[in-house]
């Protein structure tokens, strides 16, 4: 092909092109796709295997017209770390609570299929969606301060400055990759580290405890077979080693997860409208069908242990560059997924990554989720004057950036995420109805856009704030 032609979602290259452009999407969805998973506390070879079987399933839902690839959301991270702090949770009751959102997500791209997308513009207009994306991201500030940036801050440091680094000063491939390659730097710096300074004294997430211990640890690498299928669940020594296993069901866990459905409908209807503008494609007959897909992926990962998927930019941004938008491309790089899934060894390496390196990344990463919110805003003209748009918005994002708690028995309450995005919500509409008709007349209207012409929006943040230099 020439440097201007355009292969088109049906189209089909040779096989050697096709396995080497897919290969390209494997990397580009690598990173975030199983640090996401370790964040969660779920199992990484378990997500990267459920992340192929999820994309198949999202290539067929859509017949194959929205090249697309689906691997770990990060709008769950929030959730899942405030259901990790309540006594007697599980991974199982983690998983569980995501299935169900998945179900929900998939019941509202079939509505969204059959009576189209107005609706759901009604019941969340940009204001809202905006926030509910901003107080997921901005909630995850303390993790990275008292989880992961105090395990190694030097590390950290690098790392973060790092990524920030190779995120904007190259153009392309290479930027859309930052953080995998920001986890390579990681795991490079922390052996040097390691053998430069010897051992660090810091929370060591292994034992549980502070500990006097090496950056890096390559035992379990050594131990883990080279082939095999991702282990089951089960306890060893009190604490639990996550694998495969069944999902359990807590409605105060559900209630604490299900708000991330509102951030996966603005990401996904901003792929597809990616996509339709670089394909030349009118896919909003498909935007539906593509939200559904998303949440059947999710269901179909979160079933047997996996995490919660959703539409990658990054994968989007190599189409922009290679002008292929080849769904065989997409198909090849699911099953190298699939096959990484089967290697016990690779699961170790993953699950291996120093907690410095993590705390360099999600210092990035959760703030530019954040700030998906605000793009959301900028997109869409949002008008901070009207105080029908500022007043409710306000409260729900503080109400859930600062966790705040609103409890009805000791077995039950509302936190955080959970409580923060039904007060955007709810408030929101409370206010409309009771505002004068010019306000009202000044908050109707608007329709979400998510990534502009030149820009994608995505749960991982990656490609989220800057703009696609390949395409100029």
């Amino acid at each position: 092909m020439g440097p201007d032609d355009v292969v088109a979602p049906d189209e089909r290259l040779s096989w050697g092109k096709t396995i080497g452009l897919g290969a390209q999407h494997v990397v580009a969805m690598f990173g975030a796709t199983f640090v996401f998973p370790l964040i969660m506390g779920l199992n990484a070879q378990l997500a990267i295997m459920m992340s192929g079987v999820a994309t198949i399933c999202f290539l067929l839902i859509v017949q194959g017209k929205v090249p697309s690839y689906l691997g770990t959301s990060a709008s769950f991270v929030g959730a899942v770390v405030a259901i990790r702090a309540q006594a007697g949770s599980t991974s199982a009751t983690v998983t569980g609570a995501i299935l169900v959102a998945g179900v929900v997500l998939a019941l509202v791209g079939v509505l969204i299929h059959f009576l189209g997308s107005a609706v759901l513009h009604r019941v969340l207009p940009p204001v809202v969606t905006g926030a509910v994306v901003m107080l997921i991201g901005f909630n995850l500030a303390p993790v990275v301060a008292n989880i992961y940036w105090p395990q190694d801050q030097w590390v950290a440091l690098l790392v973060m400055t790092f990524t920030i680094i190779c995120a904007v000063a190259f153009k392309g491939f290479i930027g859309r990759i930052a953080i995998f390659l920001a986890l390579i730097f990681g795991y490079v710096l922390s052996w040097l580290f390691d053998k430069g300074f010897g051992k660090i004294t810091s929370f060591d997430p292994g034992a549980g405890k502070i500990t006097t211990h090496f950056r890096t640890n390559f035992q379990g690498i050594k131990d883990a077979a080279l082939f095999g299928f991702p282990p089951h669940t089960q306890v060893v020594g009190g604490k639990e080693v996550v694998g495969w296993h069944a999902p359990s069901f807590s409605v105060a866990a559900i209630l604490l997860v299900v708000p991330a459905v509102i951030a996966l409908i603005a990401e996904n209807t901003g792929h597809v409208k990616a996509v339709a503008e670089m394909t030349k494609t009118d896919l909003n007959p498909y935007m539906g069908r593509a939200i559904a897909a998303d949440g059947f992926g999710t269901v179909v990962a979160s079933a047997v242990g996996g995490s919660p998927t959703t539409t990658y930019a990054e994968n989007i941004g190599v189409m922009a560059a290679t002008r292929v938008y080849s769904t065989a491309a997409y198909f090849v790089a699911a099953i190298v997924a699939i096959l990484f899934g089967f290697s016990p060894k690779f699961g170790a390496l993953v699950a291996s990554t120093p907690g410095g390196v993590l705390g360099g990344i999600t210092v990035v990463l959760y703030g530019m989720i954040g700030l998906l919110g605000a793009k959301i805003w900028k997109e869409n003209g949002v008008d901070f004057g009207n105080p029908i748009n500022l007043v409710p918005v306000a409260a729900g994002i503080v109400i859930g950036i600062g966790n705040v708690t609103l409890k009805f028995t000791d077995s039950f309450s509302l936190t955080g995420i959970a409580l923060g995005t039904i007060v955007a919500v709810v408030a929101y509409h409370v206010a409309k109805a009771l505002a004068p008709a010019e306000l009202r007349a000044r908050a109707e209207g608007a329709v979400l856009t998510v990534g502009g012409r030149e820009t994608y929006g995505d749960s991982d943040g990656v490609d989220d704030l800057y703009q696609d230099d390949a395409r100029r």
